[in-house]
């Protein structure tokens, strides 16, 4: 059981000159970078610098990912669904639809 080894007798695979004593680690640190998006500079062998533009990302869940095999399909099901709803005018607002919190009234019966 591995728990029971001394730390220094455990085989983690990582070469002495590893050494992360006293290091604390940043969780996400490149996470909000890669949801707003971001462009790599290739620098070509012919002097002339390539720039691919990569967008924000997105994650879909397990179950929703099931149904698509590429970004291309949803896409093109994220299409049909826009083709289907009607073309909202520039600068129109939401309309904003209040539900009525008052209770139901009760009536009593008549006798």
């Amino acid at each position: 059981m591995m728990a029971n080894k001394a730390p220094k007798d455990y085989d983690d695979g990582m070469l002495p000159e590893y050494d992360f004593t006293g290091k604390k680690g940043v969780r996400g640190k490149y996470y909000r970078s890669l949801q707003k998006g971001h462009s790599v500079h290739i620098h070509n062998e012919d002097g002339t610098t390539t720039i691919q533009h990569f967008g924000p990302t997105i994650t879909l869940d397990m179950d929703v990912a099931a149904y698509f095999s590429d970004s291309e399909s949803v896409n093109n099901a994220l299409r049909t669904l826009i083709a289907l709803v009607p073309n909202k005018q520039v600068g129109e607002k939401k309309a904003k639809y209040k539900a009525s919190k008052r209770p139901a009234r009760k009536i009593a019966a008549k006798k």
